[in-house]
């Protein structure tokens, strides 16, 4: 406890992958008050195209959880 999934379109090498992977376990566990080691941190990688209908209308958009939302809409 805590499982954080990223998703993101792809692109970016590895070492970037981990680096932000790591710095979001580490804030989150900062904020939370756990040990680092209880956080994991999963990327996930979806495509340009597809972003709208597999995550923005799928997850973000009238979702309740979404504690910040983007400030971009896909119709």
């Amino acid at each position: 406890m805590p499982h954080i999934i990223v998703k993101l379109w792809p692109g970016r090498n590895e070492e970037i992958k981990k680096s932000l992977a790591d710095r979001i376990a580490a804030t989150v566990a900062e904020e939370l008050k756990v040990d680092k080691g209880d956080v994991s941190v999963a990327l996930e990688e979806v495509a340009r195209e597809d972003w709208g209908d597999k995550v923005y209308k799928a997850e973000i958009k009238d979702s309740p959880n979404l504690y910040h939302k983007p400030d971009y809409e896909y119709e």
